[in-house]
């Protein structure tokens, strides 16, 4: 169990939105992040909206596994690799006004030389028939430490008032 979890950076999103929330310079001296985040998207076609991770600037040599519901029929599995660098989900304009959706980001040994794997949860809030949860798994090729997160729409940017914050965890 981590003993110390301490504040690295924390961003809202300001009037107009938002294409990218961003975390950059993140320093080396922890075990693990974790990212907490809620967020509205711009869509208005749509009630979510899937979010994307980009880590180092790359948006290549991601896998994903996701399990998915929308509080009515059967859940939904699927995979992707290559560029699925799918993380969560958050609910658009298309779904209740002014709900944000939420979501945990974690990424152990961040610093290590080996591919690196994020788990993340999310719920999508509705306050109507689809409303969705999210659990997901996504494998980042990638031995290099990583320094520099970026979340973003995938086919939208985040609405005013979404906040996301990033935390540094220690073991030790």
């Amino acid at each position: 169990m981590p003993n110390t979890y301490k504040v690295i950076s924390s961003v809202t999103v300001g009037s107009g939105g938002a294409a990218n929330i961003e975390f950059t310079s993140i320093p080396q001296t922890y075990t693990d992040l974790k990212i907490v985040f809620s967020a509205r998207m711009t869509n208005s076609t749509n009630v979510v909206d899937d979010v994307v991770i980009s880590i180092n600037s790359s948006t290549s040599n991601f896998t994903m596994r996701r399990l998915f519901g929308s509080g009515s029929g059967t859940p939904f599995s699927d995979t992707g690799g290559g560029n699925y660098n799918w993380i969560s989900q958050s609910p658009n304009a298309g779904a209740t006004t002014n709900t944000f959706g939420n979501a945990e980001i974690y990424i152990p040994n961040y610093t290590s030389s080996a591919n690196k794997s994020i788990s993340a949860d999310s719920v999508s809030e509705n306050n109507g028939t689809t409303a969705y949860a999210f659990l997901g798994a996504v494998l980042w090729s990638n031995t290099a430490a990583i320094t520099s997160i970026s979340l973003g729409g995938f086919a939208s940017n985040f609405a005013q008032y979404s906040t996301a914050v990033l935390y540094g965890i220690s073991n030790t």
